[in-house]
């Protein structure tokens, strides 16, 4: 939990849960700032390139992924490929997002495998090929 003495208790930032809801970041990093919250609070991104994990860990840890991408996920069965190719598109479009309005970073949940990570930075031109 985020508290308003987050500097006083040596906090100079906060990395969120992952998500795949840009609303609900910037509705969580507004509240934040109305209870004096004044650190970064960089969003935590998880890409998507196995469906079955990726349910698997956010029911875990409590993360919602929402019902259109998990429907899309599941209609493509066993294609890796496809899987990959929806996540990196997904994952992409929301950090285009969060960065645009102002995220003052992104931290990759990368599970041991940064490939994905690495070629969604590269999409945002914030890595070179």
């Amino acid at each position: 939990m985020l508290r308003h003495d987050s500097h006083a208790a040596g906090a100079n930032s906060a990395i969120t849960q992952y998500f795949f809801n840009a609303d609900a970041y910037f509705r969580f990093v507004d509240e934040a700032r109305k209870l004096g919250v004044d650190v970064p609070i960089v969003p935590g991104i998880m890409p998507i390139t196995n469906f079955s994990q990726l349910m698997r860990f956010s029911e875990m840890c409590g993360a919602e992924v929402p019902k259109w991408i998990a429907r899309r996920l599941e209609s493509f069965g066993d294609d890796k490929e496809s899987i990959r190719a929806f996540g990196l598109d997904v994952v992409t479009g929301l950090c285009e997002r969060l960065v645009k309005e102002g995220a003052p970073g992104l931290h990759f949940y990368t599970l041991n495998g940064a490939a994905a990570s690495k070629t969604i930075c590269e999409r945002l031109k914030l890595l070179g090929k």
